[in-house]
């Protein structure tokens, strides 16, 4: 990541936003430098959760042993099988056995819904998160991640799809946490017209991230052309200052 880049991004998300939340990033690599590790005891803990920490200003790497939750796991591209039952798990459960998490409404349903899941490939060891002002030289973030309210979301929102004629650049895929942040923006990054994901949908997670916050993940091949285009865009217009006078 150029300095200059990430400064100027910065100073622009401070002339059209104010004083919200800077967004996080994340990357794969086999050497984590600058990051503390997420230990591999300890007890179960849902990765976004542990993110709130990366969102105040600390850098973290996790490995496969690190992530606890096998849903994690999968999305993050540590592991492509699922826990025994998962069908059952994720829909009504098994009477006496498994409490089902009444997502789906069948088994069955949730059979069809995983055979349409690629596997995620993934190029390093760690995937390290960052928040944006935290990134140096050396790092080549993946995604760009926004925890954002309503206001910020229209814009982020409306600055995806600026500079094209499709009405779906960006996409609200069902999924976890950490699908909606980190499965689905990391496969859009590589297709020829990459797409922005709302997400943080999932009522697990929600309690993880403050009420009236979604996520909002797009590609760094597609942010960049986004911060190229603030300047000239709608967030230069009256419409938007009645809008940015609401962010906090």
């Amino acid at each position: 990541m150029k300095i200059e880049i990430r400064d100027h991004f910065i100073h622009q998300w401070k002339k059209y936003f104010n004083d919200a939340d800077l967004p996080i990033t994340y990357f794969y690599t086999d050497e984590p430098v600058n990051a503390t590790l997420v230990s591999s005891s300890g007890k179960w803990n849902c990765i976004i959760c542990q993110l709130q920490k990366v969102r105040s200003g600390e850098s973290l790497a996790f490995s496969a042993e690190s992530v606890k939750c096998g849903g994690a796991k999968r999305y993050l591209g540590f592991a492509d099988k699922i826990r025994p039952n998962f069908e059952y798990f994720l829909s009504c459960g098994i009477e006496n056995e498994m409490e089902g998490e009444r997502y789906i409404r069948t088994p069955e349903l949730v059979n069809e819904l995983m055979k349409k899941q690629q596997k995620l490939v993934i190029p390093g060891k760690y995937i390290v998160f960052k928040r944006w002002d935290r990134l140096d030289e050396n790092d080549t973030p993946d995604v760009v991640v926004f925890f954002a309210t309503p206001d910020i979301l229209s814009g982020l929102f409306t600055l995806a799809n600026y500079d094209q004629a499709e009405p779906d650049s960006t996409i609200t895929p069902f999924a976890a946490g950490c699908g909606s942040l980190i499965y689905f923006p990391y496969i859009e990054k590589d297709s020829a017209r990459p797409r922005a994901v709302i997400g943080m949908f999932d009522v697990s997670a929600r309690p993880c991230v403050p009420e009236g916050v979604l996520s909002f993940s797009v590609p760094m091949v597609k942010f960049m052309k986004m911060i190229g285009y603030m300047d000239e865009s709608f967030l230069i217009t009256d419409s938007w200052k009645k809008v940015q006078k609401r962010i906090l």
